[in-house]
């Protein structure tokens, strides 16, 4: 069955103030209900959501939130731990946020009596991604518009420093290759970096500025993507380090790209808030047009739920959720899935 190219959220959930940001949690929480966290002006909240999709029992979402968490000034970016758990006892919430202060923040509670924060200090500028060391939880990365990207201990000391040649836009932990770092610039250059050696190891060029976003794929370490000016960009690193493909998507500039965490051919990009609509495009590249365009009011931030081919925005007052379905194509990988950038880079 194929679904309508232009569809309004499937399901939403209302909150007390705009969303600036939005992360469901890419790890395993050992529960049955993912956990999503988002970002207003001065607080975030953290909850769990349920969807017909994933449980016959369920009718449309089931939203719950667990905490609201006091932040004191606006949310630019929030990153999950991989040591969060709700199965533990007592259950642990671990996640970091970067704000507009240039401070990251990291946030342990029980969901009880424990609720403490930590800050790291060191950016001088405005920080515009950060991500978990995905194994063990142990280390943040993060990348600002101050020209570095940044990896911390738990108890906010530095413990590695890259210069980069502009401002930092996205950084890349991916669980399959936990000593290296993708770090993407706004100048239209994707590095990888080995956290063993601090040394660059590969690169990747837009050839067009400016690079807003990039992401690597969760299900093929050799496939990244990203968007910059007003185009999605998608590399196969065995093959070159300029695109494989590349096509325009949003008329004012694109904003975000994310790759879905179930299917290594599906991925949704964002245009820039600020209008009277932002536009969601979900993206299969066995498909030549985006299988599905969705609008909603202003909106910000993009993520990917674990398991289902759905993602959700953030906007004012308002979580919006899209259902993606998958479609069965002709579409061949260019490459072996099997292969990882490791095994690539020691050939």
């Amino acid at each position: 069955m194929k679904q309508d190219s232009l569809r309004n959220a499937a399901y939403t959930v209302d909150c007390e103030d705009y969303v600036h940001v939005i992360k469901f949690n890419p790890f395993d929480s050992g529960d049955a209900c993912s956990l999503i966290a988002y970002g207003g002006n001065n607080y975030v909240v953290v909850g769990t959501c349920r969807f017909q999709e994933e449980d016959a029992e369920v009718e449309g979402i089931q939203y719950k939130t667990l905490r609201t968490f006091h932040h004191g000034i606006r949310v630019d970016a929030i990153a999950w731990s991989p040591e969060t758990r709700l199965d533990a006892l007592p259950p642990q919430i671990r996640f970091c946020t970067a704000a507009s202060d240039r401070k990251l923040r990291l946030f342990t509670s029980d969901l009880q009596d424990k609720n403490e924060y930590k800050t790291f200090d060191g950016h001088s500028d405005y920080v515009n991604d950060l991500v978990f060391a995905p194994r063990e939880g142990q280390e943040v990365a993060s990348v600002s518009d101050d020209h570095t990207c940044r990896v911390w201990d738990l108890e906010g000391n530095e413990k590695a420093h890259f210069v980069l040649r502009s401002p930092g836009m996205s950084v890349c932990w991916h669980p399959e290759e936990a000593f290296k770092l993708m770090v993407a610039e706004k100048n239209g250059t994707i590095r990888f970096y080995d956290l063993i050696t601090h040394q660059a190891i590969l690169s990747l060029e837009c050839e067009q500025t400016p690079l807003m976003s990039a992401d690597w794929c969760l299900k093929n370490t050799l496939r990244i993507g990203a968007v910059a000016g007003s185009d999605w960009l998608i590399w196969d690193i065995t093959r070159s380090s300029y695109p494989q493909d590349k096509r325009p998507v949003h008329v004012d500039r694109a904003r975000l790209f994310r790759w879905s965490r179930v299917n290594e051919n599906l991925f949704a990009t964002i245009g820039y808030p600020g209008k009277a609509t932002t536009q969601l495009l979900v993206h299969h590249l066995g498909h030549p047009q985006p299988i599905l365009t969705g609008t909603a009011a202003v909106g910000s931030g993009l993520t990917w739920h674990r398991t289902l081919p759905l993602c959700a925005v953030g906007g004012d007052h308002k979580i919006f959720f899209w259902v993606t379905e998958i479609y069965s194509s002709n579409f061949k990988p260019k490459y072996n899935t099997a292969l990882h950038l490791g095994s690539f880079l020691s050939k």
